[in-house]
């Protein structure tokens, strides 16, 4: 299993939106093939810092992720929402 973790800041302007969005992310890429699970987090200190904490099957089960129709659309709208730069951690399930 391959975990993912991407860690956004998001402009405070922009969090309904990115919000809304997110949801709708989640939502759909819960239902694909190779999901294991995947979740939108907010910091409970800086409601600005969000995770999209991802487990995905496989490798083959990420690369189908990144090309359905709700990540292409949505995914290129977050980087105008941004204050930092994304930072995006990959980790393989030890145990």
């Amino acid at each position: 299993m391959i975990v993912t973790i991407a860690k956004q800041v998001i402009r405070s302007e922009f969090l309904d939106t990115y919000h809304a969005l997110a949801k709708e992310l989640a939502e759909a890429s819960r239902a694909e093939p190779g999901c294991v699970g995947y979740r939108s987090v907010q910091s409970e200190e800086d409601s600005r810092v969000h995770l999209f904490i991802e487990c995905w099957k496989d490798q083959n089960a990420i690369d189908f992720h990144v090309a359905t129709e709700h990540f292409t659309r949505i995914v290129p709208q977050f980087s105008a929402m941004f204050e930092d730069e994304e930072v995006v951690k990959r980790y393989r399930v030890c145990t």
